[in-house]
């Protein structure tokens, strides 16, 4: 009985041992566990913590402002006028343009590598009236393809300079049309597919003005370089002197630049010796968006959009430009005073995210305007400006919908090979656009000029009541466009329209059209690109008549 109670005794205390070494495991476990616990709390903590710090570095470092800061110490450069090369016999104009790579210096001792027209950055001046005939010779000195198209113009799809119109490396490309359209501030620039936006960042652009007896008979400013400005505006990086092309963080709209410059100048200033001064801005910008003004918030007058003249004179403080987009205003100015163009924040771009990503928040002293002592007189602004030669939609024989998204319009990515809209030619029609990406579009078509009809279902503001060929669409915003198409009729060499945020372009948000005959139907284009066909040869002469 002893025996055995003693060994009862010593299993009940070996159990007991075995308990109290398992509680303390348990409790052991559980300390582990909960400093483990406690270790990824502080490791998530100071994630989340430096996460957030991120984000808001991201948020106050992305807008973007030269306000205050610019010195304004170069002459504003003024790109010179083209002079016709020679004249033809039956009164063809002969315009020269030559693409060739370049150096310039932006700042005093540093060379940036650049491209350009007859010069090392930018292009001349051309100019033309209307019932001109022109020819231009356009030379490839690139090491790669690129084009030429005429922003704005309305001519043969064969002579537009869209992607199917390459100029291959040591090419010649001989374009010839009639001019067929009023007076308007236009432009050009290249347009290979997939390369747009590098290749204008380089600086390939230059003004193309258009003259008429209407405009010229008007009391408008009207000398070139005098009282009648150039005012081509861009956004720049530096990386020490060369351009950075880089896009940053979130920026799905595009490249953004830190700052501006107007005809390849930086830091701006015109002095001015008339008492009105008319400025044709142009946005040759790739991405950005400019909201026009003066710092001192005087009005100024608005006489033209994109394609010609306002009915009327319209007077305002701000104008939004997208890229691509144009306008002419008169700034009145008293001797001796200063004041400059600025681009203040914009509030339509959508939500807060995008307003500060898509450069919406920014703002830029642009060009400083400085009045001599002395100005000479200037004659007052006519309150009737002309007749609009855009369609008001009323006949109207088609109605087409098109919805902007990044990834493509109406949903398909751009196809080189692929006629998306077939129009017959000698009709009108209305064109529905939508934006609902969440992000900035705007919308370009090519050869015609078009009138908006609506915006969001209401009657466009007065700055919106001119010829078009481009516009701004924010997030939400939906316009209907009324466009003729007079052709001539080419079914097999389309026209482009697409979203002229050229990093948008090049991912393909383009689409193409062809104008028909009544009654035909669109042909195949060949697939053309970068690389190869639809383009002239190495030294062959491409001259496509009107």
């Amino acid at each position: 009985m002893t025996t055995s109670g003693t060994r009862t005794t010593g299993a009940a205390g070996t159990v007991g041992g075995s308990g109290e070494g398992g509680t303390a495991g348990k409790k052991k476990g559980r300390r582990r566990l909960k400093r483990v616990l406690v270790t990824l709390v502080t490791v998530v903590a100071v994630l989340i913590a430096a996460f957030g710090g991120w984000l808001a570095w991201l948020w106050t470092s992305a807008d973007t402002s030269t306000v205050g800061k610019g010195s304004f110490g170069n002459e504003l450069a003024i790109p010179p006028l083209a002079e016709p090369s020679r004249v033809k016999a039956d009164g063809t104009k002969v315009f020269d343009l030559e693409m060739h790579a370049g150096e310039k210096e932006f700042s005093p001792g540093q060379r940036t590598k650049t491209w350009g027209f007859n010069g090392d950055h930018l292009g001349p001046t051309l100019r033309a009236e209307r019932g001109d005939k022109v020819e231009l010779r356009v030379r490839n000195k690139l090491a790669e393809p690129s084009t030429v198209h005429w922003h704005g113009m309305h001519l043969p799809a064969r002579m537009d300079g869209g992607p199917h119109q390459m100029v291959r490396p040591g090419g010649t490309w001989t374009p010839s049309w009639k001019i067929d359209q009023p007076a308007a501030t236009l432009w050009y620039h290249p347009h290979p597919h997939g390369r747009t936006e590098r290749h204008v960042q380089r600086g390939l652009a230059g003004m193309f003005l258009l003259d008429d007896d209407k405009s010229s008979a008007l009391p408008l400013p009207k000398k070139y370089g005098v009282d009648d400005l150039p005012v081509i505006v861009q956004d720049v990086k530096f990386d020490g002197a060369e351009f950075d092309h880089g896009r940053g963080i979130m920026q799905n709209v595009g490249f953004l630049g830190d700052r501006t410059m107007v005809n390849g100048t930086l830091d701006p200033h015109r002095e001015v010796r008339d008492e009105l001064v008319r400025l044709r801005l142009l946005n040759a910008s790739t991405a950005r968006t400019y909201s026009f003004g003066f710092d001192d918030n005087r009005r100024y007058t608005q006489i033209a959009t994109d394609g010609g003249l306002l009915e009327s004179p319209v007077q305002t403080e701000r104008l939004q430009l997208s890229p691509g987009e144009r306008a002419e205003i008169v700034v009145r100015m008293r001797a001796g005073e200063r004041t400059t163009l600025r681009s203040f924040p914009q509030d339509n771009y959508g939500d807060a995210w995008n307003t500060r990503f898509g450069g919406g928040d920014d703002s830029f002293d642009i060009l400083k305007l400085r009045a001599a002592a002395k100005l000479r007189p200037s004659p007052e602004l006519p309150q009737k400006l002309g007749e609009l030669e855009v369609p008001d939609g009323t006949d109207a024989v088609r109605a087409r919908h098109f919805d902007l998204k990044k990834s493509g319009i109406n949903g398909r990515k751009m196809a080189m090979d692929r006629i998306d809209e077939t129009v017959t030619r000698g009709t009108t029609e209305t064109w529905t656009v939508r934006n609902t990406n969440g992000m900035p579009h705007n919308f370009h078509v090519h050869d015609v000029q078009f009138r908006v009809l609506e915006v969001n279902g209401k009657t466009p503001p007065p700055d919106l009541r001119g010829p078009k060929d481009t516009v701004f669409l924010p997030n939400g915003t939906t316009m209907k466009l009324a466009l003729s198409f007079e052709g001539p009729a080419d079914p097999d060499t389309p026209y482009m329209y697409h979203c002229h945020l050229l990093y948008h372009e090049d991912e393909g948000m383009m689409g193409q059209f062809a104008v028909v005959e009544k009654g035909q139907r669109a042909g195949q284009p060949d697939a053309g690109g970068v690389d190869g066909a639809g383009g002239a040869d190495g030294g062959q002469d491409a001259h496509a008549g009107h």
